[in-house]
């Protein structure tokens, strides 16, 4: 005869909010307690990972597996070289993906899993140094590791006691917090953080320059400083920027008109006929150089309420001009 199910009692929104309280509070002191917990372990296991020319190895079961995928992409994203093989499978084969020198970092709560009990032979004959994150430190696991990790904590979140919360809790700060003492060790930077984020906020303002986006070559609207009004109107015009850029014949920037500068020619009634490029233009405009951060033409461009700068190369003259439409295109901002 099958088991019902129990049946659930009427909700509660006041009890459900103490629960929520309870867990947070519950949590808050797990994580507050690791930090006595650490000591040797903590510092020789950031040691062997600093030290190791293969990859950290990420292993564990159940929901400390999935905690360890996490821990492993953080580590992976921050300077450490790290994945995850998952215990049961290592040992159909997977445990090809573990090489001699790797760091395998064993995640288990009750440090007692038959799975990783099945393997630990063999990674020691493969020559691995063997890091144990657990919550028992006199456990089968703790007692194979060169370096042994405290994830212990008082209770669980859990009104039974039993599902893993706190716990994973503390496992998920561990793995952190051996992150960040690694990239901390490693001199790992923004730039570091941006490169194996390309695709990323972050990635695109520390990796994309005002050359990759800016409008450059023929697409240019340039005029000297004696060119007739009207000829520059019908240059602004073909290369659709709402711009014209004054240039000598050295391509010396000498400054810039924009349909804002128009707008305001007309309004004090000039006879725009008469007059030249040199005569409307606006002098000293803001510019950038082709190899500065697109990032930081946006911060020029908001700060001046600009939507354009114009660019200039290495020896100062006009490279290109970028927009504030480029840099939206290229999701900058």
């Amino acid at each position: 005869m099958t088991a019902s199910a129990p049946s659930p009692g009427p909700f509660s929104a006041e009890r459900a909010l103490q629960l929520a309280a309870q867990t947070f509070e519950i949590e808050a002191r797990a994580l507050l307690g690791l930090a006595a917990r650490q000591g040797s372990g903590f510092a020789g296991a950031v040691a062997a990972m600093l030290a190791c020319r293969g990859r950290v190895i990420v292993m564990g079961m159940g929901k400390s597996g999935h905690v360890g995928r996490k821990i492993a992409a953080t580590l992976a994203s921050t300077g450490t070289p790290a994945f995850f093989v998952h215990p049961a499978e290592a040992s159909h084969g997977d445990l090809g993906m573990v090489q001699p020198g790797d760091v395998v970092l064993a995640i288990s709560n009750s440090g007692d899993s038959d799975e990783l009990a099945a393997i630990l032979p063999a990674l020691r004959r493969l020559g691995t140094t063997l890091v144990a994150m657990t919550g028992k430190p006199e456990s089968m696991l703790a007692g194979h590791a060169d370096h042994v990790l405290s994830s212990a904590v008082d209770q669980e979140a859990c009104p039974l006691n039993l599902a893993p919360t706190a716990s994973t809790t503390a496992q998920m700060a561990l793995g952190d917090a051996l992150a960040v003492a690694l990239l901390d060790a490693r001199g790992f930077k923004q730039e570091d953080f941006a490169r194996s984020h390309p695709g990323g906020a972050l990635g695109r303002k520390l990796l994309v320059h005002v050359a990759d986006l800016m409008v450059q070559g023929d697409a240019l609207p340039t005029v000297a400083p004696d060119t007739p009004f009207i000829d520059m109107m019908r240059t602004m015009s073909a290369k659709g920027l709402g711009t014209a850029l004054v240039v000598n014949g050295d391509r010396q920037l000498l400054g810039i008109f924009t349909d804002g500068d128009l707008r305001r020619q007309v309004e004090r009634g000039a006879d725009l006929r008469t007059l030249t490029a040199g005569a409307v233009m606006h002098p000293r405009p803001k510019t950038i150089r082709a190899d500065a951060l697109a990032v930081a033409a946006a911060e020029l461009m908001e700060q001046h309420r600009i939507t354009a700068v114009a660019v200039l190369d290495a020896d100062g003259r006009l490279a290109g001009l970028l927009a504030i439409g480029d840099l939206m295109r290229a999701k900058v901002v």
